[in-house]
């Protein structure tokens, strides 16, 4: 995510390295690299260009900490800026005052509106609320079960109702997409389905039940799939206004692919403009992503982003932080987010008894190994965790890195592990030359990667008892100083 506009911006930083003071002239060059670094990453002209104003306006009139250098400087304006472009608060999520709060989620056909819908689902039952899922695209029946299959993932509430003109019996209780289907009604293909005054009909009543549905079974937020499309179509506009107007929504959040860039920036604001969007959900920023949709479309449009997709699974969802999100961009990396992920997903009773076991010398076995590979894995790809670390100091290179990690290794490695026997994983020394061979042909890999485990299991058994000892050492040292100086005041020497 955001790494192309990161690394062009590391570069306009280097050349004010090693300058004395700002000036006008180093001033112009470095702007004029942001500038190209703006554009080539897919940020709106008119965006760019006020931005680049503001940068300008601030470097050359403000007054200039002493403590930093030009370089420095420069992040500094250029940080302030970017969180001041995209929003300098975290947005917050409104509710009705009365519920079911309703969501209506809006796109173009493709940005991943279905998924999204289960993904902020997920995350509001996290919370503890009781979201109900409705599709009301009546033109593409594969929308509609998608989002049943999504429900069923998560296990979500979901109303499916009928699109025939008939209307459903609301008698019967409401229960788990997983356990109940309200439809049995094979549905017609969108071919059969063209926009029509008709069709529309259909999605407001199917709004309109749902709505009742989720007030009779105290969900107290509705989410609505709306039906997504290619282009801005003015027939499906009004539908979208019509179903404004029915339900009003507390938010209307936009779906954008964040990979389509300035289209994802005009099909926000034509959205916009005909129904005022309360937020943006920006989708796919695990993917080769510029980052200019992120910080165009809150300026064009005036809505702020409120969360981000950036992967397939339902908890690869995540609230937007400006000036997190602006820590990424200029390489400070994303701490705060990695230790909320790590707080979330890691087990913390496990992760104290390893490192007990490990640091007090009980020994670090291969299963042990094996549970702290499990256990990183649930944080996310290798390379997203190394993403989030800073690109300076001791961490520097790290990002860089992350591109020629291989993940499958994890996977070959847990196999190895796998395939020996509870007595092997606990002690190694049992691991002999025939036992290699059954191990290798066992796991699907080589001796050789085998050998490889072993000799990287050793070496870290060895760190953590050298770590253990010195700190026992230092323990006990301080113990014998603190011993010695309560014995000197109770003699009074």
């Amino acid at each position: 995510m955001f790494e192309n506009l990161s690394e062009k911006l590391q570069r306009s930083f280097k050349s004010l390295r090693g300058q004395g003071t700002l000036t006008d002239e180093n001033i112009n060059d470095a702007l004029r690299e942001i500038r190209v670094a703006l554009l080539e990453s897919d940020v709106n002209l008119n965006v760019a260009r006020d931005l680049i104003e503001a940068i300008r306006a601030k470097a050359l009139g403000a007054e200039v900490a002493t403590a930093l250098n030009p370089s420095e400087q420069i992040v500094k304006i250029v940080r302030d800026e970017l969180i001041e472009t995209l929003g300098r608060d975290t947005a917050r999520f409104k509710f009705a005052p009365q519920p079911p709060s309703v969501i209506l989620m809006a796109g173009l056909q493709g940005s991943g509106k279905t998924t999204t819908s289960g993904k902020l689902a997920a995350w509001l039952k996290k919370g503890g609320h009781r979201p109900l899922l409705v599709s009301v695209d009546v033109y593409r029946p594969a929308a509609r079960e998608q989002l049943k299959v999504v429900a069923q993932s998560i296990n979500a509430q979901l109303y499916e109702g009928k699109l025939d003109d008939t209307p459903t019996d609301l008698s019967s209780p409401l229960e788990s997409a997983s356990t109940h289907n309200l439809s049995s009604r094979p549905e017609r293909s969108a071919v059969e389905r063209p926009a029509s005054s008709a069709n529309t009909a259909t999605v407001l009543r199917l709004a309109k039940e749902a709505l009742r549905e989720a007030r009779n079974y105290a969900c107290d937020i509705l989410i609505v799939d709306t039906a997504g499309r290619l282009g801005i179509d003015e027939q499906l506009m009004d539908e979208m206004a019509q179903l404004k107007a029915l339900l009003s929504p507390s938010e209307i959040l936009f779906v954008a692919d964040a990979m389509t860039g300035q289209d994802a920036v005009n099909s926000a604001k034509a959205f916009n403009d005909r129904l005022q969007i309360t937020g943006a959900i920006l989708t796919k920023m695990d993917g080769d992503s510029r980052g200019g949709a992120a910080l165009s479309i809150r300026q064009i449009t005036g809505a702020p982003i409120k969360f981000l997709g950036t992967g397939e699974k339902p908890d690869a969802f995540e609230p937007f932080h400006p000036d997190r999100i602006v820590g990424r961009i200029l390489g400070m990396g994303d701490i705060a987010t990695l230790l909320e992920r790590a707080e979330e997903k890691l087990d913390r009773s496990k992760a104290e008894s390893f490192a007990k076991k490990a640091l007090t010398g009980e020994g670090f076995s291969l299963e042990d190994f094996r549970d702290q590979l499990r256990q990183i894995k649930k944080l996310g790809s290798m390379q997203s965790i190394l993403k989030m670390l800073p690109s300076v100091g001791p961490f520097a290179g790290m990002q860089q890195a992350a591109s020629n990690v291989d993940e499958s290794q994890f996977t070959r490695i847990e196999s190895i592990i796998n395939s020996m026997t509870k007595k092997e994983r606990a002690n190694s020394a049992l691991i002999n030359g025939s036992r290699r061979k059954r191990i290798a042909l066992g796991s699907g890999t080589t001796v050789q990667e085998v050998n490889n485990l072993l000799r990287q299991h050793t070496q870290m058994a060895k760190l953590f008892k050298g770590m253990g000892s010195s700190m026992g050492g230092g323990m006990k040292a301080q113990q014998r100083l603190m011993s010695q100086m309560q014995g000197k005041q109770r003699f009074g020497r």
